[in-house]
């Protein structure tokens, strides 16, 4: 019978005995040089034609950079886009939530709403809302076919900036409502009716334990509405709202008939904005996805912690639903120690 060398060396062997370490060497790729640098050169390329273009007009771009209408417009641009979100939002959560009720009204109405506002062009929307003070000259509160208690003029309530804002909040309501319903989707059920075996009501539910898991899911596409909408404020136009960046920059452009180094103007400001939304969007992302595989870098929060309760990939709310699953187990399995067998009474 034969004997197989090994690769082990044998014990009090000399060093010279050993066998020489491999010394591996990389595979070459010669594609991927060839291919960087052809990007580098088209990149190269394309910077050299913007920068020496005289038709761009670069010294009137810098100059309106900092112009006080242009920075004006910047201010108004935020407030519609911070603020149409924030309606957005609440909006949202509320026809989420009935979308997802028992009550079939509640769920037609939800339905009705995403399927309307999903389905006629924003643009068309806002030329409405421009128009509403002609289609309802007057606006009341009362009882429906019965007295009117208050009345108010639509021309001094709903101003343009005011239907610049409704049109564009109501509209990425119903976008939103999609991607919150995806989110409370995403959590386990199971975590609900442990709270509710402990008693606990449906609105603290949602609060503490479904949407705080929810919102994994829920701020990705959320952040991408925002930016999204920061872009759609350049439509407001339609209502007509004149005071945001493009139209600014436009009627700067028409005036000094340079509407290139104007548009120029107005797409570095929207990248400027688009850049610090990025970064909070990142950091919000991390912060709701810690925990997860993929989510924030680092251990994860009690992955290594004995008796911790589970893997902890659900973070704070997914531990309370976990206590309140094995409270609830533990009401639910029988109360006498000595007889495990014996049957529970209510």
């Amino acid at each position: 019978m034969t004997s197989h060398a090994t690769d082990t060396p044998r014990a009090g062997a000399r060093s010279s005995d050993l066998p020489e370490p491999l010394h591996a060497r990389p595979v070459p790729r010669p594609g991927r040089w060839v291919s960087a640098v052809v990007v580098l050169v088209l990149a190269a390329m394309v910077l050299h034609a913007l920068v020496t273009n005289p038709n761009f007009r670069w010294d009137t771009v810098w100059l309106y950079l900092r112009d006080v209408n242009v920075v004006r417009g910047v201010g108004w641009t935020l407030v519609l886009t911070f603020g149409s979100m924030a309606i957005a939002v609440v909006l949202a959560v509320l026809l989420a939530i009935m979308r997802r009720s028992d009550n079939p009204v509640m769920r037609s109405v939800s339905w009705a709403y995403i399927w309307f506002f999903r389905g006629t062009p924003i643009y068309t929307q806002l030329v409405f809302w421009g128009l509403i003070s002609v289609l309802y000259p007057r606006l009341s509160l009362g009882v429906p076919f019965g007295p009117e208690f208050f009345v108010f003029d639509t021309r001094d309530v709903i101003t343009a900036f005011w239907a610049a804002l409704l049109g564009l909040a109501l509209n990425e309501a119903a976008y939103l409502a999609e991607i919150v319903r995806a989110g409370l989707g995403s959590v386990d059920p199971g975590q609900a009716e442990a709270a509710r075996a402990l008693g606990m009501k449906e609105s603290r539910i949602l609060r503490r334990i479904v949407l705080p898991q929810a919102m994994r899911v829920i701020a990705p596409p959320t952040g991408n509405e925002t930016i999204s909408m920061l872009k759609t404020t350049s439509l407001v136009v339609a209502v007509p709202f004149t005071l945001e960046i493009t139209y600014a920059t436009s009627a700067i452009g028409t005036r000094t008939f340079q509407p290139i180094p104007l548009l120029i103007v107005a797409a570095l400001w929207y990248l400027l904005i688009t850049s610090v939304l990025m970064v909070g969007q990142y950091y919000i992302e991390r912060y709701y996805g810690r925990g997860f595989d993929g989510g924030a870098t680092g251990p994860r929060r009690g992955a290594g912690r004995k008796g911790s309760g589970g893997t902890g990939s659900t973070g704070g709310a997914g531990r309370r639903a976990g206590r309140l699953s094995r409270q609830a187990a533990i009401r639910g399995a029988g109360t006498t120690k000595d007889d495990p067998f014996a049957e529970v009474t209510p």
